[in-house]
């Protein structure tokens, strides 16, 4: 894999829309029967809702947490855009115009001696509106809670945290944390207290900060196991991260939240976003982890991707073009 070498963005945070967006996003929209139906339907053409790959000696599984339905879609994506011009993209891609499905895909990775988790979805505070369910996929792939030895943080947004926690004890009770350094000191840091990112701080606090002690914090370049190296992709957040896996010569990057739309932010990926916390930071990490993805031909896994989230990308025009994976991983 490449160095990405994205370390070198300061670890700003913009506007307090931007840098709650994310939970605001789970917070709001239409809760929806819409999501859960396009949900249930994917989950239906894979199974107990999980989608199993190879790479190389390792087994990879996308596990569907769950969905949720939003609706005026320009006030999260594009939105330094005209609505029109937003639209004009939705329509062009067979899209609503105003109305989408934002799905939640943790990843696990099982190398032979490890099992590792990749976000932990909603958990408890999701089940209302139907996800919460990494529980049920880890079981359709044989796996329980106890059997995970690691859970790796992408970052620290309620949605990939949310399920670290059940009934206010570790739902993985063995497993050691990996979390970007860089990341966890800026959700922890009492600077957060009385701005708009107290919250989440908060949120942080209760879920994750009790966990450290168990916890190993990564740079750019380290190495959560060898095959699995961090790369610091800020600009969704300060300290987010992105993995790159290699096995046997195969290679998969899990792209975490660097682009959460598979038409908004990969076919336009200088615009805005609203959940972005360094919009223009977000920005150019997006052109420079999918300049890369595009040039070497190899899939990813994004967490927000419509389930199953692993597919290709080409450049075309101004930004990429997603393109599905079908039976790469199967053969």
């Amino acid at each position: 894999m490449k160095n990405l070498g994205l370390n070198r963005r300061s670890l700003m945070v913009g506007t307090a829309a931007g840098v709650l967006a994310a939970p605001a996003l789970i917070a709001g929209g239409r809760t929806a029967e819409a999501a859960m139906a396009a949900d249930d339907a994917a989950g239906s053409m894979m199974g107990e809702g999980i989608r199993p790959l190879k790479v190389g000696s390792f087994r990879v599984t996308v596990i569907r947490d769950g969905a949720r339905a939003g609706d005026k879609i320009n006030e999260t994506f594009g939105t330094d855009q005209p609505k029109e011009e937003v639209a004009k993209l939705l329509r062009e891609n067979f899209l609503p115009e105003d109305q989408f499905v934002n799905s939640f895909s943790p990843v696990l990775v099982e190398t032979g001696s490890e099992k590792i988790l990749f976000d932990t979805g909603m958990g408890e505070m999701g089940q209302s509106f139907g996800a919460g369910r990494l529980v049920d996929g880890l079981a359709a792939a044989g796996v329980k809670p106890e059997d995970i030895t690691t859970v790796v943080l992408t970052h620290l947004h309620p949605d990939h945290f949310g399920g670290l926690m059940k009934g206010g004890e570790p739902a993985f009770p063995k497993a050691r944390y990996v979390i970007g350094e860089a990341e966890y000191g800026f959700w922890t840091s009492t600077d957060r207290k009385g701005t708009p990112a107290e919250k989440n701080h908060d949120m942080v606090m209760q879920a994750v900060a009790p966990l450290a002690e168990k916890a190993t914090f990564l740079k750019e370049g380290d190495a959560v196991v060898p095959g699995i190296t961090a790369m610091l992709a800020p600009g969704h957040t300060p300290g987010h991260l992105i993995f790159g896996l290699e096995s046997e010569g195969r290679k998969l990057m899990l792209t975490a939240d660097t682009c959460n739309h598979y038409v908004l932010s990969l076919q336009r990926p200088d615009w805005e976003v609203r959940f972005d916390a360094d919009k223009a930071g977000a920005a150019a990490t997006r052109k420079k982890v999918f300049d890369m993805i595009a040039t070497d031909r190899i899939a990813f896994i994004g967490y927000h991707m419509p389930f199953p989230a692993v597919g290709f990308v080409e450049k075309s025009g101004p930004g990429y073009r997603f393109v599905p994976a079908s039976y790469q991983f199967d053969i």
